[in-house]
């Protein structure tokens, strides 16, 4: 079985500002710099054939590169107990059209369609018993966070591997972009 996810990388210097955020919040679990990435399609387990179908379903999306911004932090749940610390995203038709493509292709061999409204983000940390004080004066710190834009050239299907030490990301295989 394979657990899979669609997801689009992030260039070295984007990880390197990321994890200039990484630090001073008790309770954060910081997502390690080689797992930063934002997620398109989260899909979960299938069998050797349904990764074949999925991967080539995949190659036939196509959309013409574009560049993507970073901007503000913020939690999931948006009510409630905060759980996961993320970095947003500046507003993207592009980045919409491209996951509304991916999740297409995912549907026609297959998969069942995503429940949830795509939320596009970087998960920064996952948090437990972070003090809300803490959280607050982080967030309000950060509030004004920005990287700019960088070109997008390419999506990825990665595998997830749950370990007791965390997931293990594995490439399986990169879709470029139209140009």
């Amino acid at each position: 079985m394979y657990r899979l996810f669609v997801a689009i990388e992030l260039p070295e210097w984007v990880k390197a500002e990321l994890s200039g955020l990484s630090f001073g919040l008790p309770g954060a679990h910081w997502v390690p710099d080689d797992q930063l990435h934002l997620t398109l399609r989260f899909i979960g387990e299938v069998d050797r054939f349904q990764f074949e179908e999925i991967a080539r379903a995949l190659s036939e999306v196509q959309i013409d590169p574009f560049d993507l911004a970073l901007e503000g932090v913020g939690t999931f749940p948006p009510r409630g107990k905060p759980n996961v610390l993320w970095v947003g995203i500046e507003k993207s038709e592009p980045l919409l059209q491209l996951h509304r493509r991916v999740e297409k292709a995912l549907v026609q061999v297959g998969v069942e369609p995503e429940k949830r409204k795509f939320s596009p983000h970087i998960t920064l940390a996952r948090l437990k018993d972070a003090p809300l004080n803490r959280l607050g004066e982080f967030l309000m710190g950060h509030s004004l966070f920005k990287v700019e834009p960088f070109e997008i050239e390419e999506f990825h299907l990665f595998s997830s591997q749950l370990t007791s030490k965390g997931a293990i990301h594995t490439l399986e295989a990169t879709y470029s972009l139209l140009d």
